[in-house]
């Protein structure tokens, strides 16, 4: 790559010697050229225009996590002149739309889509020791849940996620946050080598039921836990018993790419015959629209369109309205 691109930093040498530096030298070199070929010119229409922010960000101080913070933010002491904060708001709005928040870096309010920190709230109460552990955060988007495991004392965190453009804001937040022990790859779980055992923790949420072969899916994610590691899994439920399982004939929620909806109790069940124990049903609970919703930083249809407008317990297309499952499950060994 040339001489003074943002991308640079990411791929080759540069990435092969931080994965090496995370117990992770297994990995070079298949990921870092999976990481090239992701990025490569003309993968992506508006990757040049991903690459000028990247380059637009390049002098900003790089501050620590902001403790009193329930969101992600730069410390309170971090301060930008007006008019550089005018411009890096700017340039941030360009990496549109921000799904998972709220950020606040130096004054500027990102207010995502998710309240994320309400999700994050019932992680914390989980009872899931992170200090000290070494994480995979699964579908991680622009970092948001990645940044609050360091928080919570996370020796280091690798989040993959296959959308560049989620991938493209976190290396833009990670411009603006020190220390930065969170590493973000544009690659799907699939694109890692086998697993084996690499991890303490491994974060799965809102992914599950986006695999054609969920039972592959929770197998996979065994495959990374160290014996003893604990899985996090954060899915789409419905209400029922162990045996209930939705599949929508084309779209839930509007969403085309939606293929299993398990019941909470299923999906505890579907882990156990995956080859967890002590599996936990920690959080279950219908989605709101104050959770999620349009804001100006995600200003497309959100929640409330997928919601019956007569009936706001079934979905548009005539499902239950969307409800989640937070559990926690054990690889014993």
């Amino acid at each position: 790559m040339r001489v003074g691109d943002p991308f640079a930093a990411y791929t080759g040498h540069a990435l092969a010697d931080r994965l090496t530096a995370l117990g992770l030298g297994h990995w070079n070199p298949a990921v870092s050229a999976r990481v090239d070929a992701a990025i490569a010119p003309g993968r992506h229409g508006d990757l040049q225009t991903w690459r000028s922010a990247l380059t637009e960000l390049a002098d900003l101080p790089r501050s620590p996590l902001d403790p009193a913070s329930t969101g992600v933010a730069t410390a309170a002491a971090a301060t930008l002149a007006p008019a550089r904060r005018r411009q890096l708001e700017e340039t941030l709005k360009t990496l549109q739309p921000w799904r998972k928040g709220p950020f606040r870096l130096y004054g500027v309010e990102i207010d995502a889509e998710w309240r994320s920190d309400l999700k994050w709230s019932r992680v914390a109460t989980s009872g899931v020791d992170l200090r000290g552990r070494r994480i995979l955060d699964v579908g991680c988007g622009n970092s948001w849940y990645a940044w609050r495991m360091l928080a919570a004392g996370a020796a280091s965190v690798v989040g993959v996620d296959p959308t560049l453009k989620y991938v493209v804001q976190a290396w833009a937040v990670a411009r603006c946050l020190t220390p930065n022990a969170v590493e973000v790859l544009p690659l799907s779980l699939e694109d890692l080598p086998p697993g084996r055992g690499e991890f303490d923790r491994v974060f799965s949420m809102g992914v599950i039921y986006h695999r054609r072969a969920p039972m592959e899916h929770l197998a996979t994610l065994r495959s990374y836990l160290a014996p003893g590691g604990v899985l996090l899994l954060e899915s789409l439920v419905v209400p029922g018993g162990a045996s209930t399982c939705l599949i929508p004939l084309q779209r839930y929620a509007r969403m085309r790419n939606v293929w299993f909806v398990p019941s909470a109790e299923a999906l505890a069940r579907w882990l156990r015959r995956s080859g967890f124990d002590a599996v936990e049903i920690i959080d279950e609970r219908p989605t709101t629209t104050e959770e999620q919703r349009a804001t100006a930083w995600m200003p497309f249809e959100s929640l409330a369109a997928s919601l019956d407008p007569a009936d706001p317990t079934r979905t548009v297309e005539g499902y239950p309205a969307p409800r989640r499952a937070l559990l926690a499950a054990r690889r014993s060994s």
